[in-house]
């Protein structure tokens, strides 16, 4: 799977890597801490600044996952109405 990193800036106006994304800059492409989790984002809580690369370089990677929609899979198979009708009674054979 693709990695994502996040950047941040020093004091000089240096880049540099981040511990991971704010909780605004994923905001800002409509993702939850528990939706950034799942899809390996890392996420820094501590941070607080918005930069609009880290926002770019998340909707790329974003565009690259591919989210399985319910359409796409595969149909499951229905048990028989009968099955269904004859699940919990017991059976009439002579023991």
């Amino acid at each position: 799977m693709a990695e994502v990193k996040p950047f941040v800036f020093k004091k000089g106006g240096k880049q540099r890597l981040g511990k991971g994304f704010s909780l605004g800059e994923l905001e800002e492409v409509k993702l939850s801490l528990k939706q950034a989790l799942k899809l390996g984002i890392p996420v820094d809580s501590r941070r607080r600044t918005v930069h609009e690369n880290n926002i770019k370089s998340l909707n790329e990677f974003l565009a690259t996952v591919v989210k399985p929609s319910k359409a796409s899979r595969p149909a499951t198979k229905k048990k028989s109405e009968k099955a269904k009708s004859e699940r919990g009674k017991k059976s009439s054979k002579p023991q």
